[in-house]
């Protein structure tokens, strides 16, 4: 059968395969299969099976860079936060749950994200990439917005890192539940939407006067 990307097909059969059963149980056998073509014509394209998962690496990064709300926030650029000027609860809630729902359903992100997961125990390059993704640019991406709100009357003072922490850690956790079990995602939403109004009622400038 005449295949028009080979190359591709053998990356996302790679991806699908790394995502639920991890590298090291995976052969260049079963990626060949599932792309329904010989090793040796896998080898044509990709010298090892490190070599593929070098290239799915390079390739995440990229599209996450590009689409990620949090490794392109900016909080120093008028041009990133002029649309976060009049930020209310549901403008909150409208961009935090459609980029959660981006990164869940988004095919190659969610197992780029679960790969991770699973190899990062074993791949200290990788476990670097996860704490960079899931927790770094998170973080830096909610301090930074809490901090914008402070500096904006739209939140009252505190430790922005542990108002930061308090407002993303929990949807971090959520994320991770929907992976596992994605049939309670509309329940987690609502669970999501709940946190980040309450966090504004209780930050919120004036929730103390």
């Amino acid at each position: 059968m005449e295949k028009g990307n080979t190359k591709q097909e053998i990356l996302d059969a790679a991806l699908e395969l790394f995502s639920t059963q991890g590298y090291e149980a995976t052969s260049v056998a079963q990626i060949a299969a599932a792309v329904g073509i010989r090793k040796a014509s896998l080898y044509s394209h990709f010298a090892s099976k490190q070599e593929i998962l070098d290239e799915l690496v390079r390739g995440g990064l990229v599209r996450y860079r590009e689409r990620s709300i949090f490794s392109r926030a900016d909080w120093d650029d008028p041009a990133f936060t002029s649309g976060m000027r009049d930020i209310t609860p549901d403008t909150a809630v409208q961009t935090v749950l459609g980029q959660i729902r981006y990164i869940l359903h988004d095919p190659q992100i969610s197992r780029s994200r679960r790969m991770l997961t699973i190899e990062q125990f074993r791949n200290p390059e990788l476990s670097e990439l996860q704490t960079q993704q899931n927790y770094t640019d998170v973080m830096r991406y909610f301090t930074g917005l809490v901090g914008f709100l402070v500096g904006r009357g739209k939140l009252g003072g505190g430790d922005q890192e542990i108002m930061a922490a308090q407002l993303c850690l929990p949807v971090s956790v959520w994320i991770n539940l929907c992976d596992r079990e994605p049939a309670r995602e509309e329940e987690i939403m609502g669970l999501i939407e709940r946190h980040i109004r309450q966090f504004f009622a209780i930050y919120g400038a004036g929730a103390h006067d």
